[in-house]
């Protein structure tokens, strides 16, 4: 591999691969077929300091750099993808916020648990009308006395269901357009605060995507992320760390893809040979590969790039759209080479197949990363 990973990354790998292999990946299949959520595997993951990587260790947090995550995201994602979004969301878009936002009151309630995996985070801002144009949101915030009044309805809401606390948008101020969106932290349990529909999958299905109902949801003051109408540049900031974790899960999942297709290409034989001899195969093979390598890569770079402080917005955009099309250009190729087996659900490629259709969806369609790039290519 052209990264060359430090000493800590490398045993950082090390460590998450035999977690993932031994203890996620033996129970995938099983997890795919009856949606259970996966709450005891994330308690072990919080042990082992993978709910809070980036989060420094004064708040309970692993304090590692953000290629190590992406490194141990690849893993999780290798064995299991639906736990990999899990422990995606909570890192990215759940403890990012709060650490990056949120007061010292909000750190120390909300961060430290969360950072430790003693609480699931997520992140609620899709809406009905409003999924890829965030300005188009129709939940408010009121200001009445030392709280906040939510009300309006989140959708597609990874965690949802399971979380224990959830940074909100909503407008504040309709009148000043996106700089009139502000950020709440909202613990599960709040009055007014209700768990709708329950979303049924393609894929991913051991983790929860679900609407969120807020109806008079009373929030303290305090419980406010940053300062009033900072809700836009919150989320765009969480959503760019975001993307290099669903880079790095969509580079985990190519691989697990393609070490499929090469252990059934070398073992099915066809005309007294393996087909893994075959050219058309052997090409196949040689692309994905290819393919797999260039989208680490990028994601390395965004990765890197976040480390070293540097505007990483447009590297995080091109690592997700290459990464999240290599992946399902893989899964498709994948289950492809397995054939007529290949679409059946004893292979693991159905399922990476299912799991893959999302990652060009979610966290910013394709279409919505190709524009950032462009505007910062091209200018606005």
């Amino acid at each position: 591999m052209a990264y060359q990973l430090t000493e800590e990354q490398r045993m950082i790998r090390a460590m998450v691969r035999d977690f993932a292999r031994d203890v996620l990946l033996p129970t995938a299949a099983e997890r795919d077929r009856s949606g259970e959520f996966p709450a005891e595997n994330l308690k072990t993951m919080g042990e082992l300091g993978l709910m809070g990587m980036n989060v420094p260790p004064e708040y309970n947090g692993a304090g590692v750099d953000t290629v190590s995550y992406s490194v141990a995201l690849q893993e999780v994602a290798y064995a299991c993808a639906a736990t990999a979004v899990i422990m995606s969301v909570h890192n990215s878009v759940g403890c990012g916020p709060i650490y990056l936002f949120g007061s010292d009151y909000l750190k120390e309630t909300f961060l430290k648990p969360l950072a430790a995996g003693e609480k699931l985070g997520s992140f609620a801002l899709t809406e009905p009308g409003a999924g890829s144009d965030p300005a188009g949101q129709r939940t408010t915030a009121v200001r009445d006395g030392d709280s906040w009044v939510i009300n309006g309805t989140k959708m597609f809401i990874t965690s949802g269901k399971n979380s224990d606390l959830t940074v909100v948008t909503a407008y504040t101020d309709r009148e000043k357009r996106h700089k009139g969106i502000s950020a709440f932290v909202v613990e599960k349990g709040t009055p007014g605060f209700s768990v709708g529909k329950e979303e049924e999958k393609m894929g991913l299905r051991a983790s929860d995507t679900v609407e969120l109902i807020f109806e008079d949801c009373r929030v303290p003051a305090e419980n406010l992320l940053g300062e009033e109408g900072d809700g836009f540049v919150i989320a765009m900031a969480s959503l760019d760390g975001g993307r290099i974790g669903i880079a790095s899960q969509s580079v985990g999942l190519s691989q697990a893809c393609l070490d499929a297709a090469v252990s059934y290409a070398k073992e099915r034989v066809q005309f007294n040979k393996p087909i893994s001899s075959f050219q058309g195969i052997r090409w196949m093979i040689a692309d994905m590969a290819t393919q797999i390598e260039a989208a680490r890569l990028l994601t390395f770079n965004a990765a890197a790039m976040r480390d070293r402080g540097e505007n990483f917005t447009a590297a995080a955009s091109m690592a997700k759209v290459f990464a999240s099309e290599t992946a399902n250009k893989v899964a498709y190729q994948a289950l492809q080479i397995h054939g007529g087996y290949g679409y059946m659900k004893e292979y693991p490629v159905e399922r990476y197949y299912r799991d893959a259709r999302v990652l060009t969806i979610y966290e910013g369609t394709s279409e919505i990363q190709r524009t950032v790039i462009a505007n910062h290519v091209i200018g606005k």
